[in-house]
C-alpha cells in the first residue's frame, strides 16, 4: 500500500461520520499523487501528510442567547484552525443549521490550498455555528453574534487567526461580530474581514468572489481558444457569489440566464435582471418568487432543474454538492464548454470526473473562488497601512490575482502532464508551497 493509500485509510477510519471531509481530502490526495510519490521517502518520514490532514486547532463551545420572547437559546460554535504554514489563519465563518464539525473541517482543509494559490501570505481555517440568521430579527442576530464572539475572541488575533464572513454571515452580522471583539479586546484591529466601509472594510470586497470567478472564467476561455462574451451562463445560487457573478458576467459581455435559492429557481431567458435580484435577496431577503412576479420574462420553478438549461458556462454558486452525475450529464448533452465552480466543493467527484472526461473545462472553487479571500487579504493589508484603496485599485489587483492563479493552475498541470485538469493543478500548485513551508518549519 502506498503512502497516500495509507494516510487516506486512516483519515477514514478517523473521521467516518464526517463524509465531506472524506470527500475533500480523497480529491488533494489523489490528485497530489505524482507530488508525493516523487517526495515519498521525505514526505513519509516527516508524517508530512499526516499533519496536512490533521488541524493545528480544533474549537467547539456552546453559544447560548436570549431570542425576543426571552426564551434563551443555545447552538454549537466552531472555529478549526487548520494550517498556520503560510501565515495566519484565514477564512469564513459560516451561520446555517447544517453545520457540524465534518462541514467545518471540509471547509477549513480546503481553504488551505485555496489561499495557498492567491499567492498571499495566510493560512487555512474555518468557523461557524448551527444558528439560522433566517428568519430572526436583527436584536436576535445581534444577540447571537455577541455570545459567539465573546467565546471566540479568546483564539483570533489579526496576526493569529482572521475570520471573514460565509453563508449566514453578511455584513449585518460582521458588524455585530467585531463591536463585540472591539468591546471585549478593547483594540481596533483588523481582526475580521469584510467589515463595512465606514469602519475598516475594503472596496469591492462584497464583489470579490462573485468578480474573481468571472476573471478567472474569462481567462479560462481565452486562453483555451474561446471569448466569455456573447456566451450564455447559467449561476445557481442567489447569495452574494451568484450576485455578483451574474453582474460581472454581464458586464463581460456574457449573458446569465439563471439562478436558485433553496425553495426554486430562475430562468429568464433575456438575462438576469441584477438590480432586481438584489432589491429581492439583499433588500427584501426575499424568496425568487417575489423576482418572478415582479418580471414577466422570468420562469419560476419549485425545487431544482437549474443545470437542465441549455447553456455554454455554468457556474455553480450556492453549496456542496449542488451539481451532481445526472446534473453533468445534462450539462454536456446541451454543450456546455465550462464549468467553473463559485461555491465550494459543488461538484461531486463522479460530476466533476464525467465533465472531465468529455471535454468540459473545469475549474475548482479552490481556485476559481478564491478572489473572495485574496480581496479579504487585501482588506488585512490596508488595515495594516491604515490605509484605503480606491475600487479600481482594489478590482485591478484581484484580477491580477485570479489571471496568475488560472496561469499556475495550468502551469503546475502541465509539470505533471496533466494539461487540462485543473483540479490536479489547483491542488498541486497549492500543496507545494504549503508542503514546502511546513518541511523548513520542522515538525511543529
Amino acid at each position: 500500500m502506498g503512502y497516500v493509500e495509507e494516510v487516506f485509510e486512516k483519515v477514514k477510519q478517523k473521521n467516518a461520520s464526517e463524509p465531506e471531509f472524506l470527500q475533500a481530502v480523497e480529491e488533494v490526495l489523489e490528485t497530489i499523487r505524482p507530488v508525493v510519490e516523487k517526495n515519498e521517502e521525505l514526505y513519509r518520514r516527516e508524517a508530512l501528510l499526516e499533519r496536512l490532514v490533521e488541524p493545528e486547532r480544533q474549537i467547539k463551545f456552546r453559544v447560548p442567547w436570549v431570542d425576543d420572547k426571552g426564551q434563551t437559546q443555545v447552538n454549537t460554535g466552531y472555529r478549526i484552525q487548520f494550517n498556520s504554514a503560510i501565515g495566519p489563519y484565514k477564512g469564513g465563518l459560516r451561520f446555517h443549521p447544517s453545520v457540524y464539525v465534518g462541514i467545518i473541517k471540509f471547509l477549513g482543509f480546503e481553504q488551505i490550498f485555496k489561499n495557498s494559490l492567491t499567492g498571499l501570505p495566510i493560512g487555512g481555517g474555518k468557523g461557524g455555528s448551527d444558528f439560522d440568521p433566517k428568519g430572526k430579527s436583527d436584536r436576535e442576530v445581534m444577540a447571537f453574534c455577541q455570545s459567539f464572539m465573546t467565546e471566540l475572541c479568546k483564539y483570533i488575533g489579526q496576526d493569529e487567526d482572521v475570520p471573514a464572513g460565509d453563508i449566514g454571515v453578511g455584513g449585518r452580522e460582521i458588524g455585530y461580530l467585531f463591536g463585540q471583539y472591539k468591546r471585549i479586546k478593547t483594540s481596533y484591529e483588523g481582526v475580521l474581514t469584510g467589515k463595512g466601509l465606514t469602519y475598516g472594510g475594503s472596496l469591492a470586497r462584497t464583489e470579490a468572489t462573485g468578480y474573481g470567478v468571472l476573471f478567472l472564467t474569462e481567462e479560462l476561455l481565452k486562453c483555451n481558444g474561446n471569448d466569455i462574451k456573447g456566451k450564455t451562463v447559467a449561476v445557481s445560487g442567489s447569495g452574494n457569489v451568484a450576485i455578483y457573478a451574474i453582474q460581472k458576467a454581464q458586464q463581460l459581455g456574457a449573458k446569465p440566464v439563471t439562478c436558485s435559492d433553496s425553495t426554486g429557481w430562475i430562468y429568464d431567458p433575456e438575462g438576469i435582471d441584477v438590480a432586481l435580484l438584489k432589491e429581492v435577496k439583499e433588500v427584501k431577503r426575499a424568496r425568487l418568487t417575489e423576482y418572478a412576479a415582479a418580471r414577466k420574462s422570468a420562469e419560476y420553478h419549485e425545487g431544482k432543474g437549474v443545470w437542465s438549461i441549455k447553456c455554454d458556462v455554468a457556474l455553480p454558486c450556492a453549496t456542496q454538492n449542488e451539481l451532481l452525475i445526472d446534473d453533468a450529464k445534462a450539462l454536456v448533452a446541451n454543450g456546455v464548454i465550462a464549468v467553473v465552480e463559485g461555491a465550494n466543493m459543488p461538484t461531486s467527484l463522479d460530476a466533476t470526473k464525467y465533465l472531465q472526461d468529455n471535454g468540459v473545462l473545469f475549474v475548482p472553487g479552490k481556485a476559481s473562488n478564491a478572489g473572495g479571500v485574496a480581496t479579504s487579504a487585501l482588506e488585512m493589508t490596508q488595515n495594516s497601512e491604515r490605509l484605503s484603496w480606491s475600487f479600481e485599485e482594489v478590482e485591478s489587483k484581484l484580477q491580477n490575482i485570479m489571471v496568475n492563479i488560472y496561469h499556475n493552475i495550468d502551469d503546475a498541470a502541465k509539470r505533471y502532464d496533466m494539461e487540462g485538469n485543473y483540479v490536479a493543478g489547483a491542488n498541486i500548485a497549492g500543496f507545494e508551497k504549503v508542503a514546502d513551508a511546513m518541511l523548513a518549519q520542522g515538525i511543529v
